[in-house]
This record gives C-alpha cells, sequence and structure tokens, in this order.
C-alpha cells in the first residue's frame, strides 16, 4: 500500500474544519485514504456506492447526516447534491471541526447539480494519481525545492532513460501501477476509460452521443501538450463547437482533461490566451496514443517521446502541489514570437518559477531561451529557471538557471 504524502494535509484541515473534501479523479485512491483515516479515528465509512445508503442520501439526506457518528466519511458524495444543504444545516447547528471527510470523483462546483455552498465550513483538497516520489515512498517535495532561496550545489542524479519512459507509461493510477505487464496495463486503462463513460458521463450529463468520447480523448492524448484550438479541435472530431465545449466542461469536471493556462505579466491576457491541453496521467495518454505497450528503449530514442515526457512532468509537478509547503498555480508561458516555457508556478505573493521540459541528454544556453524571456517578463518576481532534462548533471547555467536531471522528481531536490 502506498503511503500518500497528502495525508498530513488532510490531518491538519480536519484539525480547524468542519468539512473537508478529498475530490479527484476515480481511482487515484481517495477511498482507500478515507478508509484508513475512519479507522485511525475510530469513526464511520459510508459510500454512496452502496445502493441503499446513496437512496437514503437522496431521498431524506438529513436523516443520513444527523444520525452521522462523530467522525464520518462520506464516499462519492457527487452522486448526491442534496447531501450538502443537510450538511450545511448541521454543521452549522454542530459547528465541530473534523466532523466530516467527503470523497468526490468530480468537481462539486462544477457541476451544475452541486447548487449548494459550503464557503466557510469547507476545505477542498485534491488527490492527483500517485507521483513517482510517491512510488518511491519519498516524501520529498521538488515544488518546495524550486522555491526554496538557499543556494543549490552541483551534483550528480542518476537517471536512465529507459526507466523514465516505463515510470511514464505506467502513470500514477495505483491498480495500474501493480500490473507488471504493459498488456494488462494497457486492459486495466481500456477498463477504466470505458467504465467512466458508461457510468459518470452519462450519469452526470446525460450524454447520448457516447461514441463521440473516446475519439475526443484520443485526439487530446495526440495534441498533449498543444495549445487547444477549438476550433480545430471541433474540425477534426466532427463535434459542433458549442456541443465541444460542454464535453471538455464535463471531463474536466471529471479531472480527467487539466488545461494549463497560459500565464501573463498583465492579468487580464490570462483570460483570452489559449491554454494547453492535458489529461490527468502520463500513463493514460501512453494508453490513448498507443504508446503503452511500446518497447521502452524504442520509445526512449522516438519523437513521439518529447510531448509525453512534458505531460508527465507537468503533471507529477502538479501532484507534488498538492502536498507541498509552498502554495502556488501553474501556467504555461508563450509569447508571440514563439518563446515558451512548459510550466510556470507563481505564488500568491506572485514569485514566479518557470520549467522547461527537454528529451535530450544534453543542456545548451539555447534550451534557456523561453525561460530568458519569462525572467524578462517577471521581472523581480523571478526567482528560479530549471530545464528538466535526460541527463545526470544538475549545473547552473545562470544565477537562476539550472540544468536539472528529470530524476530529481522522485530522488531528491538540488538544495544544498
Amino acid at each position: 500500500m502506498y503511503q500518500r504524502n497528502i495525508s498530513r494535509k488532510v490531518t491538519a484541515a480536519l484539525a480547524d474544519t468542519r468539512i473537508v473534501l478529498l475530490s479527484g479523479a476515480r481511482q487515484v485512491g481517495k477511498s482507500t485514504l478515507a478508509r484508513q483515516l475512519a479507522e485511525q479515528r475510530g469513526g464511520q465509512y459510508l459510500t454512496l456506492d452502496d445502493p441503499t445508503i446513496a437512496e437514503l442520501a437522496r431521498t431524506d439526506p438529513s436523516a443520513l447526516v444527523n444520525g452521522a457518528a462523530a467522525f464520518t466519511v462520506i464516499d462519492e458524495v457527487q452522486s448526491a447534491p442534496a447531501l450538502f444543504p443537510a450538511l450545511k444545516r448541521e454543521v452549522d447547528a454542530h459547528p465541530v471541526p473534523g466532523r466530516f471527510l467527503l470523497t468526490g470523483s468530480a468537481n462539486v462546483f462544477m457541476l451544475p447539480t452541486a447548487s449548494e455552498s459550503l464557503a466557510g465550513r469547507m476545505e477542498v483538497l485534491t488527490l492527483e494519481p500517485l507521483s513517482q516520489a510517491e512510488v518511491q515512498g519519498s516524501p520529498h517535495n521538488l515544488v518546495d525545492a524550486l522555491f526554496d532561496s538557499r543556494p543549490w550545489a552541483r551534483r550528480t542524479v542518476a537517471t536512465d532513460r529507459a526507466d523514465l519512459v516505463r515510470r511514464l507509461v505506467a502513470g500514477g493510477f495505483p491498480e495500474a501501477l501493480d500490473r507488471a505487464e504493459p498488456q494488462r496495463r494497457d486492459a486495466w486503462f481500456r477498463s477504466y476509460l470505458a467504465s467512466l463513460l458508461q457510468r459518470d458521463v452519462r450519469d452526470y450529463a446525460n450524454i447520448e452521443g457516447l461514441h463521440d468520447m473516446p475519439r475526443l480523448l484520443s485526439l487530446l492524448a495526440a495534441r498533449a501538450g498543444s495549445l487547444l484550438n477549438m476550433a480545430e479541435v471541433s474540425r477534426a472530431t466532427g463535434i459542433a463547437h458549442s456541443t465541444l465545449r460542454r464535453y471538455l466542461s464535463l471531463l474536466e469536471a471529471l479531472y480527467i482533461v487539466q488545461p494549463l493556462p497560459a500565464w501573463s505579466a498583465n492579468l487580464g491576457k490570462r483570460l483570452v490566451k489559449a491554454p494547453k491541453v492535458h489529461l490527468i496521467d502520463a500513463g493514460l495518454t501512453a494508453h490513448l496514443r498507443g504508446d503503452a505497450d511500446a518497447d521502452a528503449a524504442a520509445l526512449a530514442l522516438s519523437p513521439r517521446l518529447g510531448p509525453l515526457l512534458e505531460t508527465f512532468v507537468v503533471q507529477e509537478l502538479r501532484r507534488h502541489l498538492c502536498w507541498a509547503e509552498t502554495s502556488a498555480s501553474a501556467w504555461h508561458f508563450r509569447t508571440a514570437a514563439g518563446q515558451e516555457v512548459d510550466l510556470v508556478l507563481e505564488t500568491p505573493s506572485q514569485r514566479i518559477v518557470g520549467i522547461e521540459v527537454k528529451a535530450s541528454a544534453s543542456v545548451t544556453q539555447g534550451d534557456f531561451k523561453g525561460l530568458r524571456a519569462l525572467a524578462d517578463a517577471a521581472g523581480k518576481s523571478f526567482a528560479r529557471g530549471v530545464v528538466l532534462y535526460t541527463g545526470e548533471q544538475l549545473m547552473p547555467f545562470d544565477e537562476h538557471l539550472w540544468a536539472v536531471p528529470l530524476g530529481v522528481l522522485w530522488a531528491g531536490g538540488g538544495v544544498a
């Protein structure tokens, strides 16, 4: 069983917040973590996957909530939006911290059926698929290392290219990782997508044209790391523009599609620039692209590796953000002249870190062109820029610019 690094944040939230919602895609490990916490606290575990409990939650939510134990987990809460008003009434009447831990496989704030706000009463934490640090059993957090103001030191970090590719195509879903054979892991991804489409998409959105969804997901996987051009995707899939927007909103609400918005020093421009397309997991992306059972050595040398590697790094760092001490949001950066940075992290105080991803085993000054453009745009807010690459030497190219081996994602940061 994997130790989830977000556990500390969940425990801290339960200590001072009446309701904690642990959200994330299906099969990322929410139920497992919630059961563990219920057992540790001697609490009650209820799942709306149980038809009897689900029926009570929909028809008489007050009865379910009022009869709950001192600490109660309600799993898959998005299945019964009627619970939210009942929960609000209960925690207002008995404002005790840590009363309820909810889990949800859909973003309840993006679903039209969830209209009741629990603002001020609920903290929302997101559980992503396993990071490579968690797979290794390490508490290391690269986001914190990137924002650490202490000087870095040159060193060597082992990064085996074939091992990196195996990690990439395996992804971070716990059940998929437990399947050593690539063919069996590929079968898991097929079943996962079929279940997602038949259960969640149909239930939450009442979409009849489910045959369009696999084609759309495959296209998005093929364009992972690219700018989202709605008109182009509409033409390529044959899906009407208005319908496409609805499909993408639903896939985002289910955490499967995770767009990466554009960063600009001008806050107004952020709203009009195109996001980049990323799916939740590099393993799922590789499956949809037909690369899941590819020979690791061959894929490591293929031009197909680049986009997959970018998704892998973006999603790994998004996972680190979930338990980092440093609060930051994720963006991408692109200038009108075509200079770009794959990932930009920005803290609430507007400190900026840029991360560029390279599939090559060597780095040159030219690889920092986009990071230098970001540094110019960010000015004094720019804290550090790194090029993550498949080599092994962690070394400086300027005062705030470093070449960093991809192995630091699970082997430790570069802070001296």
